[in-house]
């Protein structure tokens, strides 16, 4: 037992060392609050490495899922934060990430989500028309404020979510439907009737075969409506990925290259 304690000890260090520097890797996502009226929207910022305030840059605002709601301006980076801290896209691609935090009570999309109360299984219900949630507007809200406060490139505004965040890129889009260069989302879903407001974006759609959350389907419904609408995009299904299909995602070694060729014409 002994001869075991320095391991244990290097165990418990290497451990330590290594959430420190997630917490300071974390740390250079600025926190934000934007507040209108009685809403709030909590939201981390992140600028680039030899940041200039005189320059202009691409944006990208990226959208968490359901299970990462809340209000602690923390969780939103859980799946996608160490993503855009790599030195080989700071380094690369300059440009403003910004990862908004939805509330606990509401969501991106406006779907109506049925659970089956034999099975536990969810179907999700996209609307067409109706009045974007609370969420959903302080998030356009944010990005005016963006917009306002920031030189961003008009050109390379992007947007890109998982799961409820993956909803909440389409429903984005169409409520910007000439705003954005391109978009990803990844387990995602919506209406196939909307498809011809996001036409005018250039898609790439992820989903996992065996996703038992979020079924592929509504992601290969939306990538044949895209495509019957005349947009320009792609469709990766994972034959063996499930829910978590944003991991096999974030690993595509051409992920950013195709983010940041895409370019609107902006007049």
């Amino acid at each position: 037992m002994k001869k075991m304690w320095p391991v244990i000890l290097l165990l418990i260090a290497t451990s330590f060392i290594t959430m420190q520097v997630l917490a300071q890797d974390y740390r250079a996502y600025k926190k934000e609050q934007l507040t209108i009226g009685t809403d709030s929207l909590p939201y981390r910022i992140l600028l680039p490495l030899h940041y200039a305030p005189g320059e202009q840059y691409p944006v990208i605002f990226f959208l968490h899922g359901a299970g990462e709601r809340g209000n602690d301006n923390e969780k939103q980076l859980i799946h996608g934060g160490k993503l855009f801290l790599k030195d080989s896209v700071r380094k690369k691609y300059p440009s403003i990430i910004i990862f908004p935090q939805c509330p606990e009570d509401s969501y991106w999309s406006n779907v109506f989500i049925d659970t089956d109360s034999a099975t536990q299984k969810r179907s999700f219900h996209f609307s067409v028309d109706e009045p974007p949630t609370i969420a959903m507007q302080m998030l356009i809200n944010l990005i005016d404020h963006i917009e306002n406060n920031y030189k961003i490139k008009k050109e390379q505004v992007y947007v890109m979510g998982l799961s409820m965040g993956g909803m909440g890129t389409f429903e984005l889009v169409k409520r910007k439907p000439d705003f954005f260069a391109a978009a990803i989302s990844i387990c995602g879903g919506a209406n196939p009737l909307t498809a011809p407001l996001l036409s005018h974006t250039r898609w790439w759609i992820f989903h996992g075969a065996k996703d038992d959350v979020v079924s592929p389907e509504h992601s290969v419904t939306m990538a044949g409506a895209l495509q019957k609408a005349g947009a320009d995009v792609k469709f990766t299904l994972y034959p063996q990925a499930n829910h978590n299909s944003w991991d096999t995602a974030f690993a595509e070694p051409g992920l950013f290259n195709w983010v940041f060729q895409n370019k609107k014409n902006v007049r």
